[in-house]
């Protein structure tokens, strides 16, 4: 069963997605005291505002289900919106000119099974940002965005491919210390219980 927080700024479209929801098989509308442990909020407003944001950092911030995801029905986002959106668990955007009860059912379910639905404009805006971050942020600073350090990732790519500190310390041409420092530093910094684990992290994260 699906729980749903339905926000609306205007009570009748929010009182008729109620109605039309809560006869969907799978899925049942929280009364407002329940929002807190919503899996999925629905956001149904004119255009996204100020407030609009606030509100979502609201339902962020009050949330006690680790798995919250928002889908917004909305007729207009700026990018810096839909950015910060984001953050706050913002997973699907219906723009209004297209939205109906089925494709709103449809995105609930999907935001409840871990995907998201973003028109093509707002999913450009998200990969410009990852862009940006990565060209301005993490490469300057000898990072990617997995948390490993440029450096981290030749070795753990090496440890991935069964090298030993010998072999690596020659394949880099630094010394052996220098190895066993970075690994150990990697492995403090991150929380990892081993060189496996430092492995498994790093193809968990997409870097290897």
């Amino acid at each position: 069963m699906i729980s749903i927080a339905i926000l609306a700024s205007d009570p009748v479209t929010g009182e008729g997605a109620a109605s039309c929801l809560s006869r969907q098989r799978g899925l049942t509308v929280l009364p407002q005291q329940e929002h807190a442990r919503a899996d999925v909020v629905l956001m149904l407003t004119v255009d996204v505002t100020d407030e609009t944001m606030l509100l979502m950092a609201a339902v962020a911030a009050r949330s006690v289900n680790p798995g919250m995801g928002i889908v917004l029905v909305t007729g207009s986002m700026c990018e810096a919106q839909a950015v910060r959106a984001v953050g706050f668990g913002l997973r699907s955007v219906i723009w209004r000119q297209d939205a109906g009860f089925d494709g709103i059912t449809k995105a609930i379910r999907g935001v409840a099974d871990g995907c998201g639905v973003l028109p093509a404009s707002i999913q450009g805006w998200l990969i410009n940002h990852i862009g940006a971050v990565h060209r301005d942020v993490l490469a300057p600073m000898g990072l990617t965005p997995s948390g490993l350090e440029a450096r981290e990732v030749e070795v753990v790519r090496l440890l991935a491919e069964g090298l030993d500190t010998t072999e690596i310390a020659q394949k880099l041409n630094y010394s052996e210390r220098t190895i066993k420092n970075i690994i150990s530093g990697m492995i403090s910094r991150l929380g990892l219980r081993n060189r496996v684990h430092a492995v498994a992290f790093a193809l968990r994260s997409g870097t290897l």
